[in-house]
């Protein structure tokens, strides 16, 4: 089963389809795409994709306020988390995490929110959308000292196999986007063959890293098979063992009853 693992489709631009959202996951159905989560990055995202998920049956959804925040909003509750994740299409708390790539002034409240997200996960049972630039340790060490036993997901992964192992020995997968088809990617293609595909998950995190040969343009769902395709020819497997597998993944991760 194809499946875009990690999106944004409240944030997509659908004026070049007539049929508006509804034409653009039909074309990424047509592209043989069989599951979506789209993924919160704050609380009123959350409520929109709920109810955008309540009407798709193909479309799950998260609860997480993004770390990279341009003005700080008040840090989540636990409760607030734990309450919509209560929602029956929402498979994971999310997108949360550190970077100290983007926004390291923040670090403070980006801890604070990575800690309740990981409390409000492990209270629920259900799994963690993590994302992480630059803050390889602390990340890791956030994740085994309050993430229980819900494990997750390093989403859009750029770091190093060394942390990406580290996480796999905690529970966690990792998931590859179309920066792996980037020419400059070299050292995160490495990682790609070096890594279990049984630990592997792929996405888009469309709108944005539109792969190779969109890039410069809005990326989208459809373009989860473009991530699949490299992610075989790196491993030297097929298209097919790779949509397999890592749609197997997707399952047991976040326990969809999609088929």
């Amino acid at each position: 089963m194809l499946v875009d693992s990690h999106c944004h489709l409240d944030h997509l631009k659908c004026d070049h389809y007539a049929g508006g959202l509804d034409e653009l996951l039909a074309s990424a159905r047509n592209c043989g795409v069989q599951q979506f989560l789209s993924v919160a990055v704050n609380l009123d995202s959350a409520q929109t994709i709920q109810k955008l998920a309540e009407q798709h049956d193909d479309i799950v959804t998260s609860v997480g306020v993004h770390p990279l925040q341009q003005d700080l909003p008040p840090l989540p509750q636990v409760s607030e988390l734990t309450e919509l994740a209560r929602h029956p299409k929402v498979v994971a708390i999310g997108e949360t995490g550190l970077d100290n790539h983007y926004s390291s002034e923040t670090a403070d409240w980006q801890l604070e929110s990575f800690k309740r997200h990981l409390q409000a996960a492990s209270d629920v049972g259900k799994p963690v959308i993590v994302h992480t630039r630059e803050a390889r340790q602390q990340t890791l060490q956030c994740i085994e000292q309050y993430g229980g036993k819900a494990g997750g997901v390093l989403h859009c992964f750029t770091e190093t196999e060394d942390m990406a192992r580290s996480a796999i020995d905690m529970g966690y997968y990792i998931s590859f986007s179309g920066i792996i088809t980037f020419r400059n990617a070299t050292e995160l293609r490495d990682v790609v063959k070096a890594l279990p595909l049984e630990r592997m998950l792929v996405e888009t995190d469309s709108p944005w890293l539109a792969p190779v040969p969109y890039r410069g343009k809005q990326n989208e769902p459809r373009y989860v098979v473009e991530v699949a395709r490299c992610v075989a020819e790196i491993k030297g497997v097929s298209e097919e063992a790779v949509i397999r597998q890592t749609g197997e993944n997707f399952q047991k991760l976040f326990c969809t009853s999609s088929s």
